[in-house]
């Protein structure tokens, strides 16, 4: 089935952007969201069954772009897969290390093995399958399916709990107040679709290129793609279900080809209301509890000790000291050359370590030394997103090429 172009599907992307901020929707921006979590990162193995291209109704990208905005899927259960391909090196574990690091540094988790704000970082990489469900905004569960063991988190009601049945610990907090952020990482295609429509404007090219089946769903294909040089974001692929709206698949591929960075897609889904029992939780006699509320930690069964709060722990070791910079980060660019930008205050090249070991020689055996009117420093490369940090402490990242990043350095001169 040919592509249907829109005649306005920018426009009606913002227009329906605004009219949807209702709607429960990652809130990232984008492409700099993009960056964020594939520099971390997730990518799929194209593992869903497509059995031929259904005859559907012919629709403009704009009229699709509508759909979506306008989908309100209450109730929902099914089987996700998820995966990586960013092309880092194999170094023993170095891209889910860098994940959970990056958690614990930012103060995120709480240190327990259960807690979602560090946990979930694991479909920062590698491949998982995940089970969802959801009864309307206050009922949601996702559970993270390992090998002889399962991760969940239960959302009922003002209750958030997570629970690791390996090492049979659980997280307790309280679900965010309306209207606020997220922290977790995005897990289903409607997550990343929410994010990809927001980088929708006069940069990018928006068509319906056919129509597919997923998860035995009737489903079009609306395919993104970025209109710059400089990216290096080559297409993204929603599928859509043509019932509900509802993103099935979801899939990033990078401007040099190849496999997927990011494929994420139900392989199983019904909409049918799931059994309230799904979200009931208690934890298991003898877990060990971790109690999280206003920022104070408490461990044990219900009681016990309480954890540093803020200035110490994790936010006063060395490491986490190394992580912190000289304010927010800006970003410069348009579109999908934008570029998220800050000083790391780290003068004279890469960091030794805190007790003086050669991190710094580490790091640079990595990355690929370059120069320009900015001086000296070094790029960090994968897939989909590249990171220059200059010898004067100066970061510069996004999913961009490399001449990109060099050139945004030499303009910040």
């Amino acid at each position: 089935m040919a592509p249907y172009e829109s005649d306005d599907a920018t426009g009606a992307a913002r227009d329906e952007e605004t009219r949807s901020g209702r709607r429960k929707a990652a809130r990232y921006a984008v492409p700099v969201a993009v960056v964020g979590v594939a520099a971390v990162t997730i990518g799929l193995v194209p593992a869903l069954a497509d059995s031929g291209d259904p005859d559907l109704p012919k629709v403009t990208a704009q009229q699709l772009i509508n759909k979506i905005a306008k989908s309100d899927v209450q109730q929902l259960s099914g089987t996700v897969k998820i995966s990586t391909d960013l092309g880092l090196p194999d170094l023993g574990g170095l891209e889910s290390g860098l994940a959970s690091g990056m958690a614990q540094g930012s103060g995120a988790g709480s240190g327990s093995a259960a807690d979602p704000s560090s946990r979930l970082t694991e479909l920062l990489s590698g491949t998982h399958t995940l089970r969802v469900a959801a009864d309307g905004p206050d009922r949601q569960k996702l559970s993270l399916l390992e090998q002889g063991a399962e991760y969940s988190v239960i959302h009922d009601g003002k209750d958030v709990w997570g629970y690791d049945s390996k090492s049979d610990q659980v997280s307790h907090g309280t679900a965010p107040a309306a209207g606020k952020d997220r922290t977790e990482p995005p897990a289903t295609p409607k997550d990343f679709a929410e994010q990809a429509l927001k980088a929708v404007d006069d940069t990018t090219s928006v068509t319906v290129d056919g129509t597919a089946q997923v998860a035995g769903r009737d489903a079009y294909k609306l395919q993104i793609k970025p209109r710059q040089s400089g990216t290096t974001v080559g297409a993204i692929n929603i599928a859509v279900d043509a019932k509900t709206g509802m993103p099935l698949k979801f899939t990033l591929t990078p401007r040099s080809g190849g496999a997927a960075v990011l494929d994420a897609g139900f392989t199983q889904v019904s909409f049918a209301r799931p059994a309230a029992s799904t979200f009931a939780f208690t934890p298991p006699k003898g877990a060990k509890v971790t109690e999280r509320q206003d920022g104070s930690l408490k461990d044990g069964a219900g009681k016990g000790a309480e954890r540093p709060g803020p200035g110490k722990g994790l936010e006063g070791t060395d490491g986490a000291k190394g992580l912190e910079g000289k304010g927010a980060p800006k970003v410069i660019g348009k579109g999908w050359t934008s570029i998220a930008t800050f000083d790391s205050g780290a003068k004279g090249g890469l960091p030794t370590g805190a007790k003086g070991g050669d991190l710094g020689g580490f790091l640079g055996s990595l990355g690929d030394k370059v120069s320009g009117k900015f001086g000296k420093g070094t790029v960090f490369s994968t897939r989909l997103v590249n990171v220059l940090m200059t010898d004067d402490g100066k970061v510069y990242a996004g999913a961009v090429t490399k001449d990109t990043l060099v050139k945004a350095a030499d303009a910040g001169k």
